[in-house]
């Protein structure tokens, strides 16, 4: 197997419904920028509270991607 080098970012995701929607969007936008995705890495959940009420989740996600030279 050849050696690889990979690049990691940190990005929060959120959504008024769900952790897990939160987390996907994240994904989901970075892999519109960002080739060859490997690894997603949920590192915190929280929530924003306005009110006394949860106004969105939010999920800090490490992501991953081959680096290419």
């Amino acid at each position: 197997m050849a050696e690889s080098v990979y690049k990691i970012i940190e990005l929060v995701g959120t959504s008024t419904e769900s952790w897990e929607k939160a987390a996907a969007a994240a994904v989901s936008q970075a892999s519109k920028s960002l080739r060859d995705l490997r690894i997603a890495e949920i590192v915190q959940l929280d929530m924003q509270i306005e009110n006394g009420k949860i106004a969105a989740y939010r999920a800090k996600v490490k992501v991953s991607f081959k680096f290419e030279k």
